[in-house]
């Protein structure tokens, strides 16, 4: 469920038309709704009030600082994988101890600065990150609390791009090595063991992979406990799917039933890092059409988004679904939506059926809520695009739009006759 809807053959958001925010900011942008953020946040929590439970918002999806601090406001806690994410969290309101580091490439500074915030825990991906966190933590005369990312080997039958829980994959210390691992970190004395982890991938539409994946961890747990572990949280990661064509992943209210009956009566406290599920259908990136072009084989609308504010078609192959933000009347025709930029990848959708366009139309791409802002880039020196939240009837710009100058403000042409002898 989403709130942009079309109203007298006007796309809205909430109760305020996209070419009203058009207008007012220019093209292209991206557009959230906070009652759509608001909805899915809660739906996603609601089967597991019973339980002692965080729902810790996967910051790489949707990163701005008011989607974070509209979240936390919320109740959300943040799933971080860098330092930058830790900082934007703290920035918006998000309490250090509400937050679970993960990533595979964790440097010391990072541990050194989530060590000082007090985040709630790490989720450790190998021996060395383990052994030099023991290293940092025990220097500062601290024990910094650990939950190892198990890698369970299980298919989670999504893109292979953004699968994380199979073998060959970099994530994770594989199931087979963690209870030895366990008892090695039991033994450092600047580690606290608290809680296991894991996360299988993106974009799942089927419970399925879940469940096993928990029930290999329930197996982990027990052979920990009989080592003498006392585990304290469990932390299943995200990945749960969205709608962006004609997909029917499983409602979160399915999803959190598979879990609770997997889980029983288990009494710890339950960890989620969700991203996609919360944030997807929360926000649509809006573009103008510059020209149409006719080729031999192709129909084309050229318009001013590219692969460098929305990546995922280009990184992916994903398609999201293309809509007129004008309903047009009449036959609709297929055409491929591409931008500006160098590259025959740079395209939003192909073989779209939409109504015949012109120049100046907008059109929307919708479930641009995750991983659409934080992926963008300045590819071909292009500024990257505002983004805007929409509550009720009003709208605010969230992340103003970069100048060009900005953009080559940190770079410098060096001094001296030395770099004009050159060459």
């Amino acid at each position: 469920m989403h709130h942009f809807h079309y109203r007298d053959g006007v796309l809205h958001a909430e109760e305020v038309p996209l070419p009203a925010i058009a207008e007012a900011v220019g093209t292209p942008f991206y557009c959230y709704s906070a009652a759509t953020l608001r909805h899915h946040f809660r739906v996603f929590r609601e089967p597991f009030a019973h339980r002692d439970h965080l729902v810790a918002f996967s910051a790489k999806a949707n990163s701005n600082l008011a989607v974070l601090h509209l979240l936390g406001r919320e109740g959300s806690g943040l799933d971080i994988v860098s330092r930058g994410e830790m900082a934007r969290g703290l920035a918006a309101g998000i309490p250090a101890e509400r937050m679970v580091f993960s990533g595979v490439g964790k440097r010391r500074d990072e541990l050194e600065a989530a060590l000082d915030a007090g985040i709630l825990a790490f989720n450790v991906e190998s021996v060395g990150e383990l052994e030099l966190l023991d290293a940092v933590a025990g220097a500062r005369g601290q024990r910094a609390p650990v939950s190892l990312r198990v890698n369970p080997d299980v298919d989670p039958l999504t893109h292979p791009y953004i699968a994380t829980g199979l073998r060959a994959t970099k994530f994770g210390v594989p199931i087979g090595e963690a209870r030895d691992l366990y008892n090695r970190a039991a033994a450092m004395p600047g580690i606290e063991v608290v809680g296991v982890d894991c996360h299988i991938g993106s974009q799942l539409t089927s419970v399925a992979p879940f469940v096993e994946a928990l029930q290999r961890l329930q197996a982990l747990m027990s052979a920990l406990a009989e080592d003498g572990h006392r585990i304290q949280h469990l932390d299943l990661g995200g990945g749960l799917g969205i709608s962006y064509l004609d997909e029917a992943p499983p409602h979160p209210e399915d999803f959190g039933r598979a879990i609770n009956d997997q889980l029983g009566d288990w009494a710890g406290k339950l960890i989620f890092e969700p991203g996609r599920v919360i944030a997807g259908n929360a926000g649509v990136f809006v573009s103008a059409v510059l020209y149409t072009k006719d080729q031999p084989e192709k129909r084309f609308a050229v318009v001013d988004g590219a692969m460098n504010d929305l990546m995922r078609p280009a990184l992916y192959g994903a398609e999201q679904e293309i809509r007129p933000v004008r309903e047009g009347g009449g036959e609709t025709e297929a055409v491929d939506v591409v931008g500006p930029i160098c590259e025959s990848g740079d395209f939003l959708g192909k073989d779209r059926a939409l109504p015949r366009l012109a120049q100046g139309d907008l059109l929307a791409v919708m479930s641009a809520g995750a991983y659409g802002a934080t992926m963008a880039s300045n590819y071909n020196t292009r500024p990257r695009a505002p983004e805007v939240l929409v509550s009720g009837d009003r709208f605010e710009v969230v992340r103003r739009r970069e100048t060009v100058e900005e953009l080559y403000a940190p770079e410098s042409i060096p001094a001296g006759g030395w770099f004009e002898q050159m060459g």
